[in-house]
């Protein structure tokens, strides 16, 4: 996935960040200081026949992920931009990344 965002012009930041109350899969971010920080989760399904990928990110794991955000910029010092939240959707040939997801 990173490869993805980094095809869109984004820099990235973290991979597989963690910590004792969870990760975050990848952290990009575009425009430099100040500009758009996105934290992506990634799901990886090989079918649909338990649901959508996208549909795995339920609001428990929202919140743990805007948490596990608020814990990482404190980490890495003030951003002064806009923080997004992407989930990317990946099946056995397609990526979909659904931006500003929640």
């Amino acid at each position: 996935m990173a490869g993805w965002y980094e095809a869109q012009g984004y820099e990235v930041l973290a991979r597989n960040w963690r910590t004792r109350t969870g990760e975050i899969d990848l952290v990009v971010r575009r425009g430099g200081l100040g500009g758009t920080l996105v934290v992506c989760e990634v799901k990886t399904r090989s079918s649909l026949a338990f649901g959508h990928p996208a549909e795995a990110v339920t609001p428990i794991r929202q919140r743990r992920l805007r948490a596990l955000a608020a814990q990482w910029l404190g980490a890495h010092g003030p951003h002064g931009g806009e923080v997004r939240f992407d989930v990317a959707a990946v099946l056995p040939g397609s990526v979909e990344v659904v931006e500003a997801a929640f």
